[in-house]
C-alpha cells in the first residue's frame, strides 16, 4: 500500500495544475485562469513501488458554475522516456527529492494499475492515509477482456458505458458528488 508522505512540495500540484490545465483540449473554462480547489481522489499502487499513482479532483471556482476536473498524476524519479508531451513539471518533494509529475493516462505504469483497479485485481488506496483502502471508489458493470479505460476529465456527466469507475467529490461549500471518473469500453 501507498506510503504517504507528510511534507510540502514546491511548486504544489495546485501551482502546477493551475498553470497546465488551460492547455488542455478539454479544458471548459475559456480564456479564464483557474482558481482550483481540492476536491478529492484517490491512489492506487504501483507494484514495484517505484511510481506515484494518484487520482485528482480538483474544482475550478473562476467562472460562474464551478466545474470539476480528473486529472490522474504520476510522480516519478526522473522523467517518462516519450512523454515529454505529458509532463506537467517538476516539483521538489520534502522527503524523496525531485519527482517528475506526468499527465497519468500517458504512463503505462497508472494505466496498468487502472486496468488491475477496474478488473478486480487491486483496491483503491485513500489519497492521503498511508496503508489504507478507499472503499468508496467501485466498479460499476462488467468488464470485458481486453477493455479499454478511458478517464473522464470533467466530472459530473452521465455514465456513457455499462462498466465504469465510480468515486466521490466535494463541491464548493461542501456538497458531496458522486459518478463516473472513468470508462470501460
Amino acid at each position: 500500500m501507498a506510503t504517504i508522505f507528510r511534507t510540502t512540495m514546491a511548486p504544489t500540484k495546485l501551482e502546477l495544475l493551475t498553470t497546465w490545465l488551460p492547455e488542455q483540449p478539454w479544458w471548459v473554462g475559456g480564456g479564464r485562469y483557474p482558481q482550483l480547489t481540492p476536491a478529492g481522489g484517490f491512489r492506487l499502487d504501483d507494484p514495484l513501488g517505484e511510481v506515484g499513482l494518484e487520482f485528482i479532483f480538483v474544482t475550478d471556482v473562476s467562472g460562474g458554475q464551478p466545474v470539476t476536473y480528473h486529472v490522474p498524476l504520476s510522480y516519478r524519479a526522473g522523467p517518462l522516456p516519450g512523454a515529454e508531451h505529458a509532463l506537467l513539471g517538476t516539483s521538489e518533494h520534502g522527503v524523496l527529492g525531485r519527482r517528475w509529475i506526468h499527465d497519468g493516462p500517458h504512463d503505462p505504469v497508472l494505466t496498468a494499475a487502472l486496468d488491475a483497479f477496474v478488473h478486480g485485481r487491486v483496491q483503491a488506496q485513500h489519497q492521503s492515509t498511508s496503508d489504507t483502502l478507499e472503499p468508496s471508489v467501485t466498479v460499476s458493470g462488467a468488464p470485458r477482456p481486453g477493455a479499454v479505460v478511458e478517464v473522464v476529465r470533467v466530472l459530473g456527466g452521465e455514465a456513457t458505458a455499462p462498466c465504469h469507475v465510480e468515486a466521490g467529490w466535494s463541491l464548493p461549500g461542501g456538497t458531496s458528488v458522486r459518478g463516473p471518473v472513468a470508462l470501460v469500453r
